[in-house]
Formats: C-alpha cells, sequence, structure tokens
C-alpha cells in the first residue's frame, strides 16, 4: 500500500508526521507512507526542513493520498501549474487532507457536494471556493475525507486504515500510538467518531 503524503514549504509538522508514523506502522503488511511533494526538500511552518522521499507525481501513482495544511495553502491553490500536476482518481485511490489541504481539494474538485472540514482560519477560502463547512473534526464520503484541525491526523490515519486492513489492525496500531493508561479509551474514541463513515461502505 503506497501512501503519499502531500507536503509543501511551510507545511504543519503534525499534519504530515502524525500520520506518517501511524501508517508506517503497518510496515509488515506491505505498507510505505512517503512524504511527497514538488523539489527536493521543503522547510515546515517551523523551520524544520525535510528531504522528500518522493517526488509530486508519484502521488498519481500512490494508494493514498494525503494532504497536510500549510502557510501558503492558498497561494498554491490559485498555482494552476502546480495542481494541474496531479491527477487523483477517487475511484482507485483514498484521498485526505485537512485543515488548508481540503482548499487544495476544493480547488481540484474532489469534494463534489460534499461538505468538508478544515481549520477555523481556512474556513473562508474553503467556503469561497464552494463548499459547505462543517463544525466538526472529521468528514467523509465514499474514498474522500477531510479534517480539521492539526491532531485531526489521527481521524485521517485511522479512516485509512479501517477503510484498508479492517478494524482488528487499526486497533492494534491504535494501542501501539496511545499513551499509556488510555489505550483502551484512545482507540475507542477514535474509531468511534471514524467507523460510521467506513461501515456503510463496507455493507
Amino acid at each position: 500500500m503506497k501512501v503519499a503524503i502531500l507536503s509543501f514549504d511551510g507545511f504543519n509538522e503534525l499534519d504530515s508526521f502524525i500520520i506518517l508514523g501511524m501508517l508506517n506502522r503497518l510496515r509488515l503488511l506491505g505498507w510505505s507512507a512517503e512524504l511527497c511533494g514538488p523539489g527536493h526538500a521543503v522547510t515546515s511552518m517551523n523551520g524544520v526542513t525535510v528531504q522528500l522521499q518522493r517526488p509530486l507525481e508519484w502521488a498519481n501513482e500512490a494508494d493514498v493520498v494525503i494532504f497536510g495544511s500549510g502557510l501558503y495553502a492558498r497561494a498554491m491553490a490559485e498555482n494552476s501549474a502546480l495542481l494541474d500536476r496531479l491527477q487523483l482518481d477517487p475511484v482507485r485511490q483514498l484521498i485526505g487532507a485537512q485543515c488548508s489541504g481540503t482548499l487544495l481539494l476544493a480547488r481540484l474538485g474532489l469534494l463534489g457536494d460534499m461538505p468538508a472540514c478544515t481549520d477555523l482560519g481556512t474556513k473562508p477560502w474553503v467556503v469561497q471556493a464552494g463548499a459547505r463547512v462543517l463544525e466538526e473534526p472529521f468528514h467523509a464520503r465514499g474514498a474522500v475525507a477531510t479534517a480539521g484541525g492539526s491532531l485531526a491526523a489521527q481521524y485521517l490515519a485511522t479512516w485509512v486504515m479501517l477503510k484498508r486492513v479492517g478494524e482488528a489492525a487499526t486497533r492494534e496500531v491504535l494501542h501501539e500510538v496511545a499513551p499509556v493508561g488510555e489505550k483502551d479509551v484512545y482507540a475507542q474514541r477514535l474509531l468511534a467518531r471514524v467507523k460510521p463513515f467506513v461501515l456503510p461502505a463496507l455493507a
């Protein structure tokens, strides 16, 4: 399972690294989550420079594509030369975004009439792009999901795992990363939020 985590200059470390760390817990099942974007390296909103593992176009062949947020998402949403390099397909890919990454999904036409989640700062731009914004941390329809708030990366990761490896394997990963003494509560809270968006599709 190839997972492309799209990260651009000014990226939010929490968005990119939380889901990277969670999904790579499935390496023994053949999963590989990698940072993907234009150029060879990107610098985060807090000045951390990291080397990208894959070029931007690799997202087109990945099984899962996740858009993180960043300082320059609004400018990127207006950069048609950049966005035209992405040819994503929700028929064969899972596609998720959080915070200002949701704006990029809207610009790519991937939201359709689906309501979306984003952060409060990005909300006006997403509304301007034609989407209805929910005051919720997570929402999904079919193969597309959005989340609002940096720590909502855990919801996106849970959704991807539930969709592709089922509840048992998802619980194992959540137990690995959850705080000691809160593992059952933590896993159950995430599953309770995400499962309603997954189980109807599996019925």
